[in-house]
């Protein structure tokens, strides 16, 4: 199904009638931005088949495709493949080479790159076999230099070279420090890159400490190249690669001299470029109120100052002169009603406050009591996520659901299940510890978990975000939703496409509580994640409710929250809850109840602290901005978006 989760823009660079050279003007490497990963992923799948269509119409020899490995072109092959099956593009003249491959591993292991590739692509398309040219990740140790050399002259002057880049600006395995000159090559993996790389293998222990790589010269050798990212977390690194200094630290940066290079981002993504960062010093804009608030706050962050002590020359010397005149109001006029309005998102009524005038809250009063529903996309996203605001809600009287939209099975260590079945055995409610060892050591390495495995899993899970809502007085019982959606019920890290029945579950949920408000994680990282996936699951479900005309969802407003690795900007909030040292101890309590996530978090990325720990430092940092910015100065701070249907 295609994403239908992307922010809309409020004003902005006015893009009509300015000239392309200004549009761009700070890109070292032209960028494209689009909404959604789809309309990128649409625009690319074009690129690929015309360009296949003219190589062909032109000679008779094959065409060369350079092909991505890992998440970012999972959508792309999607809609290759679509277009393959509706007859709009033939492989059959057309070869491919791979970019890299972990080392040493069987192109039959489900983690191999060169497995992927052909199950989500190559498998379904005309291709022929002596056409696939992939790196093979088992060629033994004395034959490696002499393969990597033939595969490298194999690789160069590709047609067209489709790349990927990792969070650090890396593409292949080419990570942070890699030469220009480099060519394909075996590769130590850093600890770091492994540990990311750990969620697929099941541990750090069982990933590759190497693998092969296309080097950057023989990418910097294709005829052309388009460089994909989606997500917001790639927004930093796209930034630098973009923008930035060609430097070894960002190997992506490096493609900047390419003469036939385009950069294809979706709109998270392109969070940190300038044209969206902050667009009146590329081009003219259009000054919608949201908009100057934008820049408003932008500029409190550059000259740091609070919004009322903005003046004039601030206003004038940051290219904010055109602001002033579009708007006809002038600078403490801007400054008042800037601070008024975003003084109006913060409330401590998340429901709204009976009897109270609403004209300037974010949350109208009535009705007095509130259907709700938190879908939480794993089983502590609700808690840390927007804990705080989720016991308000709870202890104002709301009729508050919630809807724990995977089973977060896989998130387990199995030393935990054994600790768990060890203590029922104390209590006297059976001894099957030596049964569940049995299962645990039947485990393959990289293959998914046994199902019996998972069941435990999945219940220890469901015990714990119980005992998380019961903490703050929730019947657990009533209240508490677990929709187990089948695309997450793969057993392993890869997860399956959403479909029609995880939409059903989630619409039967919303047919039943008919909620006046939902709420949903707002995570615009990878197009392919969990949170990305359960968001737009519920949004699929509410549009095709709104479609059968339910006259409940009229009223039915949806707050996005973020997870607890990333923040809204202050810019965008819609409703901020405060909350004070005492709510901020009933969050992490009821974190806490999260046993199996606390102390060992199963794949934590970069960030070893606890979840507790990244969020109160989030929502206190939160705090800290609308103190600065000359808000009132609170414990800590819970905000959220609103979004329309």
């Amino acid at each position: 199904m295609d994403s239908k989760y992307f922010l809309p823009q409020d004003g902005g660079l006015i893009l009509e009638g300015t000239p392309r050279d200004i549009i761009h003007r700070y890109e070292k490497i032209p960028t494209s931005i689009f909404s959604t990963e789809s309309e990128g992923v649409e625009y690319v799948a074009s690129l690929i088949v015309k360009a296949v269509a003219a190589h062909k119409a032109t000679d008779g020899k094959l065409f060369a495709l350079g092909l991505a490995t890992g998440r970012t072109p999972l959508g792309l092959y999607r809609e290759l493949v679509a277009r393959h099956k509706k007859g709009e593009v033939s492989f059959a003249n057309v070869e491919v080479f791979s970019i890299d491959e972990f080392y040493p591993i069987n192109s039959s292991e489900q983690q191999s790159r060169n497995y992927r590739i052909h199950e989500d692509f190559l498998n379904h398309v005309d291709i022929k076999a002596e056409n696939i040219h992939l790196i093979e990740g088992n060629i033994p140790v004395e034959q490696l230099s002499e393969y990597c050399a033939e595969y490298d002259r194999k690789a160069r002057n590709i047609d067209l070279m489709i790349m990927g880049m990792g969070e650090h600006g890396e593409i292949g395995f080419n990570l942070p420090g890699t030469y220009a000159k480099s060519v394909t090559r075996m590769v130590q993996l850093t600890y770091q890159s492994r540990k990311a790389y750990g969620d697929i293998f099941f541990g750090i222990e069982n990933t590759p400490k190497m693998a092969i790589t296309l080097g950057l010269n023989t990418v910097l050798s294709a005829k052309r190249i388009v460089l994909m990212a989606w997500g917001e977390d790639k927004a930093a690194a796209i930034a630098k690669c973009v923008e930035g200094d060609a430097t070894r630290l960002i190997p992506a940066s490096l493609l900047q001299n390419h003469p036939h290079i385009e950069a294809i981002v979706d709109d998270p993504a392109a969070d940190h470029l300038t044209v969206k960062k902050a667009p009146w010093l590329v081009g003219p804009c259009e000054w919608t109120p949201r908009f100057v608030r934008k820049a408003v706050l932008w500029l409190c962050g550059v000259v740091q100052k609070p919004i009322l002590k903005l003046t004039h020359k601030d206003y004038i010397e940051h290219s904010l002169g055109e602001m002033l005149d579009a708007t006809a109001m002038t600078y403490d006029a801007i400054n008042i009603k800037v601070f008024n309005d975003l003084q109006h998102t913060i409330t401590g009524w998340p429901g709204g406050k009976p009897n109270a005038d609403d004209s300037t809250r974010p949350v109208p009063s009535t009705p007095a009591k509130k259907r709700v529903i938190v879908f939480s996309p794993h089983p502590d996203d609700d808690v840390i996520s927007m804990g705080g605001t989720f016991i308000r809600l709870v202890e104002q009287g709301h009729d508050v659901h919630v809807a724990y939209e995977t089973s977060g099975n896989v998130a387990v260590h199995d030393d935990v299940v054994i600790q768990h079945m060890d203590t029922a055995r104390e209590l006297g409610f059976g001894d099957r510890v030596a049964e569940v060892q049995e299962i645990i050591a039947s485990k393959r390495k990289g293959e998914p978990e046994p199902r019996a495995l998972l069941n435990i899993k999945g219940a220890i899970r469901r015990a714990e975000a119980r005992a998380a809502v019961r903490s703050f007085g929730l019947d657990a019982d009533a209240k508490a939703h677990f929709l187990n959606l089948p695309f997450y019920e793969t057993g392993g890290i890869k997860k399956g496409e959403r479909t029609d029945k995880d939409i059903e579950i989630i619409t039967a949920l919303l047919q039943q509580v008919k909620p006046h408000q939902v709420y949903l994680a707002g995570d615009l990282a990878d197009p392919h994640g969990t949170h990305r996936v359960c968001t737009e699951a519920v949004l699929e479900a509410m549009m095709r409710l709104k479609a059968a005309g339910e006259q409940w969802l009229e009223e039915c407003v949806i707050w996005l929250y973020r997870g607890a690795w990333m923040e809204w900007e202050i810019d965008m909030v819609d409703m901020a809850v405060p909350l004070s040292p005492d709510e901020l101890i009933k969050k992490r309590h009821a974190i806490y109840r999260h046993l199996s996530q606390k102390d060992i978090v199963p794949f934590p990325g970069d960030d070893s602290r606890e979840f507790w720990q990244r969020a109160e430092e989030r929502t206190q940092n939160t705090a800290r901005l609308y103190d600065e910015l000359g808000m009132a100065e609170y414990q800590a701070i819970e905000v959220f978006v609103r979004m329309k249907i």
